[in-house]
């Protein structure tokens, strides 16, 4: 049976995240309302305006239950905007609302504006089978990762800065892989719910 992903789907780049999953081979729903939480596997937070999402989130009430299957082990892919989601540390806008989740501290827009978006090819490790292989890497308005705290791998760096982590289950990227055709970051996170969902849970015990 095809695990089940759930694709925030409240405002930003959603649909692209969707046909990317697809090909995977995951059953996609989309999250906008608690009752769409019931029975996912693994979790996308997608680019777009992450102020907007984060409002969204708290106004939907969908701010303490992602946050609490976040906590409790699903597998989330963050890209961009999500990535800021996750951020335990936000320096310049402390009171966003977000998930808070992840021990990594963001800024914000740190390679310009939406005119200066730029595509580039990264080693992503873990991602990459060989020293020569790359990731197409779409940057727009997007954030870097200034701290990753104990338990939380950096796998890639552009110009020294860190666009790439993984802390326990929670994958996340300063760029947007659904806007190219490389389905391996999609597909880890198939990989990876389909081994959550068969694990058991403290309250199965």
């Amino acid at each position: 049976m095809a695990v089940r992903i759930g694709v925030l789907a409240l405002q930003g780049a959603f649909a692209e995240h969707e046909r990317a999953l697809a090909q995977c081979g995951a059953q996609v729903c989309e999250i906008r309302a608690r009752r769409d939480l019931m029975g996912i596997q693994g979790l996308v937070l997608p680019g777009g305006e992450s102020t907007v999402m984060g409002t969204l989130l708290q106004e939907d009430g969908l701010l303490i239950p992602l946050r609490d299957l976040c906590r409790g082990g699903m597998p989330v892919l963050a890209t961009c905007a999500g990535m800021i989601l996750l951020a335990a540390d936000l320096p310049d806008f402390a009171l966003q609302p977000r998930l808070g989740v992840l021990d990594i501290s963001v800024r914000r827009n740190a390679f310009g504006r939406q005119q200066e978006s730029f595509t580039t090819f990264l080693q992503v490790r873990t991602f990459c089978a060989s020293a020569a292989d790359r990731v197409e890497a779409v940057f727009i308005r997007a954030p870097l990762v200034e701290r990753a705290g104990t338990g939380v791998e950096v796998l890639a760096c552009l110009d020294g800065h860190s666009v790439a982590v993984l802390g326990g289950s929670m994958l996340a990227l300063s760029f947007h892989p659904e806007l190219t055709e490389d389905l391996r970051f999609h597909a880890w996170l198939v990989r990876r719910a389909a081994v959550w969902a068969r694990a058991p849970r403290q309250s199965e015990k």
